[in-house]
């Protein structure tokens, strides 16, 4: 029997492990992801920065890559150098982030978390790095591409092609 959004001619889940039977788990999944996800208390000493989920894409780069320029970090999120500098600005207001000259040129900036910061953020974001390596480090680089793939996709689908960031 057709599923809600299945068309003749597709997999409607009637072989174990078709595309329904995977959209079925997926929907069950999803949900329960994006609640553990929200579950996760914001430390004390970052409670009042009001912190958004934007926020935490650029704090997770500079964590587990380090300072950077503006425009690499603009790369990494996937934004423009405008929204990136917007986002750091926010927070270099707010004490989370620091921004110095770039000795090799000082034209630029090199941003970075604030060091009285990192301790409180690193424990509220390691922990989620921590699962996500448990789950993709039996996988192949292949399949880790594949799977990023996949929520990349889910996620314009979803989005109607809506700009990230």
């Amino acid at each position: 029997m057709p599923t809600p959004g299945s068309a003749p001619g597709r997999d409607n889940g009637d072989a174990a492990g078709g595309v329904d039977d995977t959209v079925r788990a997926l929907l069950l999944l999803m949900p329960r992801l994006v609640g553990r996800a929200k579950r996760i208390p914001v430390p004390e000493a970052l409670r009042s920065f009001q912190l958004a989920p934007r926020h935490l894409s650029l704090l997770a780069c500079l964590l587990f890559d380090g300072p950077m320029t503006v425009n690499e970090l603009a790369a990494r999120l996937e934004v423009a150098p405008t929204t990136a500098s917007l986002l750091i600005g926010d927070l270099s207001r707010k004490g989370i982030l620091e921004r110095r000259e770039d000795e090799a040129d000082r034209r630029r900036r090199i941003v970075a978390i604030a060091p009285e910061q990192e301790p409180a953020i690193r424990a509220w974001l390691a922990p989620g790095a921590t699962a996500w390596r448990a789950a993709l480090d039996p996988l192949t680089p292949d399949q880790r591409r594949l799977f990023v793939e996949t929520l990349l996709a889910y996620e314009a689908a979803v989005g109607g092609g809506e700009e990230r960031g």
